[in-house]
């Protein structure tokens, strides 16, 4: 069991992509919190990820479904759960075009059921919160593909108050799960913090999303497949920066508010495969050969949003985050981390 003079806090699907950089950077920065990585590993999820932390007496991992009622209560019981902090989700546009029925399972119902069963464990009533749970927070971490699409005009960026208008059956269950958030804090005086973030790139992240697919693909001399002309918009954001600006929210947000995490670095997809063939075409030359010469145009995604791009100027103005990386630093970085995880000498 954990030290009891510690704070518990509940994590959830932090054995994927940006819980796994999320967790040992926060047992790392807070020596008085212990963490509860409450994970069902799905495709997404690999223990791999948390390797540095599994020795950690701070941390303890539990494979479960966050829909599952009896489990989530059991661990606010047997761990005094005081903050959550929410990360999982089904994420993957793709795949929830395929099969949108998982999506609203995870994201809506999973998402209710943490946040009734942490209501009922912090406070006695509506607006009353017990004593020994005044502080106690439920933060969600969402995406920027809830507000839908944008016009190509560089003015026009997501802001906390751009009404929602999800497109595909993904951004509709995060939408959804932000509302049953919004709901809690107005009707039950829960104390609540939303963040919605755009593109994450960096370190861990699952082989199936765009950066990592170019890579791989392109390490292999296999075709790199961008869909449509290449011209959809992303707004870059490197994964450590957005932990810490979750962190600064978790902490510092004010209570019911929303901040949107946006990395200022609007990419088109060909840009972006071509910044990674440039630096690979240097890093792994092969002789008479330009990894640029495997970009590949495949049919457009149904429903393709043409840009996202965040005004994080509400986070940076209020809580003072930066982000530490541009988009030309990060991705230098997360190019290094995947060559040493393919085993590739430079």
């Amino acid at each position: 069991m954990f030290n009891n003079n510690n704070k518990t806090i509940l994590v959830t699907g932090c054995a994927g992509f940006i819980g796994s950089n999320f967790v040992p950077y926060f047992l790392e920065k807070y020596p008085n919190y212990n963490l509860v990585n409450l994970d069902l590993l799905t495709y997404a999820g690999d223990l791999e990820n948390l390797k540095e932390c599994e020795a950690n007496p701070r941390y303890k991992f539990i494979k479960g479904d966050i829909c599952n009622r009896e489990l989530v209560e059991f661990i606010f019981n047997e761990y005094d759960i005081k903050g959550v902090i929410h990360f999982a989700a089904e994420s993957h546009v793709d795949n929830s075009i395929k099969n949108p029925g998982v999506f609203v399972q995870t994201n809506v119902n999973g998402t209710f059921t943490l946040i009734d069963v942490a209501y009922k464990y912090w406070m006695e009533k509506p607006f009353t919160y017990k004593s020994e749970y005044q502080d106690c927070r439920f933060h969600h971490i969402s995406t920027d593909e809830v507000y839908g699409t944008l016009t190509l005009d560089p003015n026009d960026l997501f802001t906390e108050k751009t009404p929602y208008a999800p497109n595909s059956p993904y951004s509709a269950s995060k939408a959804s799960s932000d509302m049953i958030i919004r709901a809690y804090n107005e009707t039950y005086g829960l104390n609540t913090v939303i963040t919605n973030c755009s593109n994450n790139y960096g370190p861990k992240q699952h082989d199936e999303k765009l950066i990592p697919t170019i890579i791989r693909n392109a390490l292999k001399q296999n075709p790199i497949p961008i869909y449509g002309d290449g011209k959809n918009i992303r707004d870059w954001l490197y994964v450590l920066d957005h932990c810490k600006g979750i962190d600064l929210v978790y902490h510092t947000g004010k209570n019911g508010e929303t901040y949107n995490i946006g990395g200022r670095n609007e990419r088109t997809n060909l840009q972006i495969v071509d910044t990674i063939t440039t630096i690979l075409d240097k890093e792994v030359p092969q002789s008479n050969f330009s990894y640029k010469s495997l970009i590949t145009f495949v049919e457009d995604r149904a429903g393709h949003d043409r840009r996202y791009a965040i005004d994080a100027s509400k986070l940076e103005n209020e809580l003072g985050w930066k982000a530490d990386e541009n988009f030309d630093s990060g991705i230098v970085k997360t190019i290094e981390w995947y060559l040493n995880k393919y085993g590739i000498n430079k």
